[in-house]
């Protein structure tokens, strides 16, 4: 026989503290795709990629081009130069996953309804990582189709099947995700839209335009930057003083946890 009593406490929500990584991540799935501002951005990020690769391989002059410049000519790496703002793009898309709730006052509610607070920051982190993964891979094989599409012959054309082409197209699908979990984390430490956009840009930006000034950083610290580390995943064939794209890749998944522990460690340590 099921009593009142039974059926109110199966009725009942969870106790406070009692929610799973599970529940958390459906909550923050609920939060992200519930902001038109995500959807915005991430249509931007689609268009910057394939727009921008359509428009460039279209203008290859490849038949004016010198002895030199045919033989490093990257039909693939020419293909993926959206990147460069479609990385600042997801990376903000990472920032404002938390910090509008600061701003807006909700990340006392969340944190009243998951007080775990590192739990939560890896639930938003497993649910933009998700989001953001398969929004650069459809937009990197998208980018690479129309971009080869639009390239005129006699310029070389590159096809998956051909050495490292697909290697390049998953990375540059994945380059801009890791991105968007180092602003999140970075959106965690700062907590202020503007300020974490601003500290995000510096890392991607700025500090590789500061590290160019120098020959000896150019060549030495300037390669394990992210904006330069980019160069490495979508290249074809080799490019100088880069590292291998497995490292490169293995190094931006080290940022990414780093920046995820760093914004973990700071939500611990403050109040809501």
């Amino acid at each position: 026989m099921i009593s009142t009593a039974t059926l109110r406490h199966r009725g009942a929500s969870p106790a406070r503290g009692s929610y799973g990584f599970r529940t958390v991540a459906r909550m923050e799935w609920q939060k992200l795709r519930t902001v038109r501002s995500t959807w915005y951005i991430l249509a931007v990020f689609a268009a910057a990629m394939i727009g921008l690769a359509m428009l460039v391989l279209k203008n290859e002059n490849y038949a004016q081009m010198s002895a030199a410049g045919r033989a490093s000519f990257d039909p693939t790496y020419d293909a993926f130069l959206g990147l460069v703002l479609g990385q600042l793009l997801l990376g903000a898309l990472g920032v404002l996953a938390i910090t509008t709730e600061y701003s807006s006052g909700m990340i006392r509610a969340t944190f009243a309804a998951a007080p775990r607070r590192p739990l939560v920051l890896a639930a938003k982190a497993a649910v933009l990582g998700a989001v953001t993964l398969a929004a650069g891979e459809i937009s990197a094989f998208a980018a690479f189709f129309a971009g080869q599409a639009m390239l005129k012959a006699p310029a070389p054309h590159a096809t998956l099947g051909q050495p490292g082409v697909l290697r390049a197209v998953a990375m540059a699908g994945a380059y801009p995700a890791l991105i968007a979990l180092i602003g999140l984390g970075i959106g965690a430490i700062i907590r202020h839209t503007a300020g974490a956009i601003c500290a995000l840009a510096g890392v991607v930006f700025v500090l590789p335009l500061l590290f160019s000034l120098s020959s000896s950083l150019r060549n030495t610290a300037q390669k394990f930057l992210p904006d330069t580390m980019r160069n490495s995943l979508i290249a074809v064939k080799p490019v100088g003083h880069l590292l291998s794209p497995g490292l490169t890749f293995g190094l931006l998944c080290g940022y990414a946890l780093a920046a995820l522990a760093a914004g973990a460690w700071a939500l611990a340590r403050r109040d809501a």
